[in-house]
């Protein structure tokens, strides 16, 4: 780590910032589930009241990290190109990742079986009063621009000014992980968050992360939707140990095409 550490947002900044924007969101939610619970209503679900009070309390928690920041907005969320080749480089990482991820889910899973009223939940999240194509504004466009402008905007500009870029990944990673506040999702969240932070590290472009991250929400979101599909695909299956070698392999060639191809900037800097 680096020494004299005072560029904002330092780690536990970083989390007072979380949880910050937990509690401003749940000064709307909270009274609103207890509403619908004791009148049989919906309207913690209601697309036009929810979006002003996310959108609202979103900009106040960048608004924070840009004002306490010191630096420029441009500094913060660098909208950086970067190369057509890089799509190939992310695709490549993300496939097995999934592998990964799914992985360490069944394994959560089995020792720790989540409960009916989560598995609705979570259900739910991918459900859209306005369809499929509003799910997928909600999960792979939405989510990915708030959450990637918050923890490699704000908290991973903190972080590369304070620690290591390792420390820096991991850190930020880790943040992103808890604030799901999904205990069964934990360990998939935080090696998905390891692969934003590289990529948003070599690229330099927070472009560059968004369009990771929105792959594979998309990803995940068409697993859902087409689950059969999903299920067919042999050496997507976790039970099988010939998929993990070739997983292992595929995941190791997209890491080192990121590296790779942000050689040259990383030599620059």
């Amino acid at each position: 780590m680096k020494k004299n550490i005072s560029y904002y947002p330092t780690f536990w900044q970083a989390v007072n910032l979380i949880v910050l924007y937990t509690f401003l969101q749940s000064l709307i939610d909270f009274p609103l589930a207890l509403y619908d619970y004791q009148n049989g209503t919906d309207w913690l679900r209601e697309p036009l009241l929810k979006m002003p009070v996310f959108l609202a309390t979103t900009f106040v928690i960048l608004w924070l990290g840009v004002r306490f920041s010191g630096l420029k907005s441009f500094q913060i969320f660098p909208f950086r190109r970067f190369q057509p080749l890089m799509v190939l480089a992310i695709l490549l990482a993300l496939v097995p990742l999934q592998f990964y991820m799914n992985l360490i889910s069944a394994g959560i899973d089995k020792a720790l079986p989540p409960p009916s009223w989560f598995l609705e939940l979570f259900n739910r999240i991918f459900q859209s009063d306005y369809g499929i194509w509003g799910g997928i504004f909600r999960v792979a466009l939405l989510a990915p621009v708030v959450e990637e402008l918050i923890f490699r905007g704000v908290i991973f500009s903190g972080f590369l000014r304070n620690y290591r870029p390792g420390w820096a990944i991991f850190f930020s990673s880790l943040l992103f992980a808890l604030f799901h506040l999904n205990p069964w999702q934990l360990g998939p969240t935080f090696l998905l968050g390891l692969l934003l932070g590289l990529v948003r590290w070599r690229t330099g472009s927070l472009l560059a992360s968004i369009f990771t991250h929105a792959l594979h929400n998309s990803m995940v979101f068409l697993s859902v939707y087409y689950q059969r599909v999903y299920e067919d695909m042999e050496w997507l299956r976790t039970n099988d140990l010939p998929n993990h070698f070739l997983n292992l392999m595929l995941l190791g060639c997209g890491i080192l095409a990121i590296l790779h191809l942000t050689r040259e900037r990383e030599e620059a800097d």
